[in-house]
């Protein structure tokens, strides 16, 4: 698999778990770390201006994702 395709697949995998659980990847969940480390690590990477051309815009559709399922206070 190169690396073009795992890359998607990790990004499929971030997306449909805040689609369907209508929040983002939590540090305080040990099975959802990985999906927390790919985010930031990908987020780094647009910010340095390393990531490759081709992922930035779908990188931003999944950052825009998880602003509007930022965590919600529990005590509001």
């Amino acid at each position: 698999m190169d690396q073009e395709t795992r890359w998607l697949t990790r990004y499929n995998e971030v997306k449909s778990f805040i689609e369907t659980n209508h929040r983002n990847p939590s540090k305080h969940r040990i099975e959802e770390h990985d999906m927390l480390n790919w985010v930031k690590a990908n987020r780094k990477a647009l910010n340095a201006g390393k990531m490759k051309p081709e992922r930035v815009g779908t990188f931003k559709q999944l950052l825009e994702l998880m602003e509007v399922c930022k965590r919600k206070n529990q005590y509001e």
